[in-house]
């Protein structure tokens, strides 16, 4: 028994947990927390107010023809309700700007994280379901405080206000009217329960979707050349119906609840009429308490129709916190322990018995020992899946060793402050990625340390000058999103240009030129040439022509290196490796 117990117990406890973590959101905002509050708490008694000074009006002013007192009741019944309705405009706009405002705060909050994780997290997580969090699931924890906990309780008080006036007034009458009560109650249990699922299937889905659609409409080249419209369509078409047909489950519950508790209503109020009209007949009860009954009644059953609404947003703005709090909590964040901050480093590397894997027991880097000199070029070639992007990838800390240690400038790069030592560092990708923007913000990423005279040298310099100025509005041109205007030499231009406008220390170029054709390439290696100078490099590439000039080769395989040294000294070793790519290359560039 205990066993069946237990996980619903523990279940209970952490969406009380989890709320009260959704509510601690709001402690900066605490003035309008409670103000929010004390109006749901005000607004309970003053509710039925009106409903009473009508019976009041009725019964001993206008049976007993008082015009003078009637003036006065009149008068007040306005008042009271000009009043009850600007409280009610406070109490809306406040829980609204409570919610807007912690989710203005939370949107911030799991951004900053997510830019902190580390490339794992990216590697295992779609875009969409990232920007699901950030967006959808955010928006809906603005319902806890706008629809949910403040006005479920403001609407549980009104309930008790109006029970307790109606009993007040005439506990037979409110006994009859009461009737349909347990039949109200399981039928919100039941709906309650019925639209929590099919929310639930909801989120689930419209997460499925995002993700879908961020990944095709980001592949649309490839799926366009591989003619897979139709393929995708189809697709897409299944996952449409399944969030169609949840969003449709929970309307048909609506579809069957509202109606259901309107027959309950009327049930009640003919209840009402029927032995009120007799109480009326027999003296047992006021024409006036007769009238306002109804209006009871109405303020007794719309709350009950609503409470069972707002518990599921309430239910479904726990299921989106919880979210967005497990995304919060994901302690996959490079640790930022160090206190060095260099403003300029040397640029000496030392890989240390470097040992990694990106999945346990599958390891890729294996025992990794080598050294590059301040200001020395090093160059990594090896066929895919060699490691040689994993070995700039940790230099970079996007992931953490498992043992060994990497030394920059002598010193441990876990000892840097990450943002100071990264600072100190850049990285040319094959790859580039543009932001939709102007070319110069892609260059600055909009640093406003960096000038526009700075950009204009660092493009000329490396050669990028004479293309952006061919550009309608130059240096401002509008780049959509990836670049797609612009072609993949000028691409890559600019993204030299913004490695040398940082000015780094360290220099890393990942097989930045193997999508270049034979036009770009010259300009693209007169580009490289102007990078490495004064600065410590590392270069992948496949086109062995490209890294002759590198201080030192080294050809890894299977996380391992094979060979080390010069251009000239690796094609000495006939048995080597390097020798055997350099021939293969070689052998295909005449024979093409």
């Amino acid at each position: 028994m205990s066993n069946t117990t237990t996980p619903n117990t523990k279940k209970k406890q952490l969406d009380w947990t989890l709320l009260l973590r959704v509510l601690a959101q709001a402690r900066p905002y605490k003035l309008t927390f409670a103000i929010a509050t004390i109006l749901a708490i005000v607004l309970a008694p003053l509710s039925i107010v009106s409903p009473y000074l009508i019976q009041e009006t009725i019964d001993n002013y206008i049976l007993i023809f008082n015009p003078e007192g009637l003036n006065r009741m009149l008068m007040l019944l306005l008042a009271v309700l000009f009043l009850n309705g600007a409280l009610r405009y406070a109490f809306i706009y406040s829980t609204s700007w409570l919610g807007q405002a912690v989710i203005q705060d939370l949107r911030v909050r799991i951004f900053k994280h997510i830019t902190s994780l580390r490339l794992k997290y990216f590697d295992k997580t779609a875009i969409g379901t990232s920007t699901t969090r950030t967006i959808n699931d955010i928006e809906t924890i603005n319902t806890v405080f706008s629809q949910g906990v403040i006005t479920i309780i403001a609407d549980i008080l009104s309930i008790f206000a109006v029970l307790g006036i109606m009993f007040y007034t005439s506990w037979q009458l409110t006994l009859i009217c009461i009737t349909t009560f347990p039949f109200l109650v399981l039928s919100t249990y039941i709906f309650k329960e019925k639209v929590k699922v099919a929310y639930q299937k909801v989120r689930t889905q419209i997460s499925k979707m995002n993700a879908f659609l961020q990944e095709r409409i980001t592949g649309m080249r490839i799926v366009q050349i591989f003619n897979a419209e139709e393929k995708e369509l189809k697709t897409f078409q299944s996952i449409n119906n399944d969030y169609t047909k949840a969003n449709l489950d929970s309307i048909l519950y609506y579809a069957i609840f509202f109606p259901v508790i309107e027959i309950l209503s009327a049930i009640s109020l003919g209840l009402l009429v029927w032995w009120g009209a007799k109480g009326v007949i027999e003296g047992e009860v006021t024409l006036g308490a007769l009238i306002a009954f109804p209006i009871y009644l109405n303020m007794l059953f719309r709350p009950m129709r609503m409470l069972a609404d707002k518990f599921n947003t309430l239910q479904m703005g726990l299921v989106a916190s919880e979210r967005v709090f497990n995304v919060l909590d994901n302690t996959e964040q490079i640790e930022n322990e160090g206190g060095l901050k260099p403003e300029k480093l040397k640029g000496s590397i030392e890989f240390k018995d470097v040992h990694f894997a990106y999945n346990p027991g599958e390891p890729v880097l294996k025992g990794l020992n080598f050294k590059v000199k301040p200001y020395e070029t090093l160059a990594i070639v090896g066929s895919t899946g060699s490691g040689k992007s994993t070995i700039v990838n940790i230099l970079n800390r996007f992931y953490e060793t498992e043992s060994g240690a990497i030394l920059v400038d002598n010193e441990n790069i876990k000892n840097y402050e990450l943002a100071a030592y990264r600072q100190r560092l850049a990285m040319v990708l094959q790859d580039v990625f543009l932001f939709s923007g102007s070319v110069h913000d892609n260059i600055t990423l909009r640093d406003e340390s960096i000038s526009r005279a700075q950009v204009i040298e660092a493009a000329k310099m490396i050669g990028a000058d004479e293309f952006i100025q061919k550009l309608p509005g130059t240096y401002d041109y509008e780049v959509m999103e990836r670049g797609a205007t612009l072609s993949m030499g000028q691409r890559q231009l600019i993204s030299f240009v913004r490695a040398l406008v940082f000015n780094p220390d360290i220099l890393i170029l990942d097989e930045a030129t193997s999508s270049i054709d034979p036009e770009t390439e010259g300009v693209i290696q007169h580009a490289i040439k102007k990078l490495i100078t004064k600065r410590t490099s590392i270069i992948i590439a496949h086109r062995l022509s490209t890294i002759k000039h590198a201080n030192q080769i080294m050809v890894l395989d299977k996380g391992q290196i094979m060979e080390i040294g010069t251009h000239e000294e690796l094609l000495q070793n006939e048995n080597g490796h390097y020798k055997e790519l350099y021939e293969m290359q070689f052998l295909t560039k005449v024979e093409g």
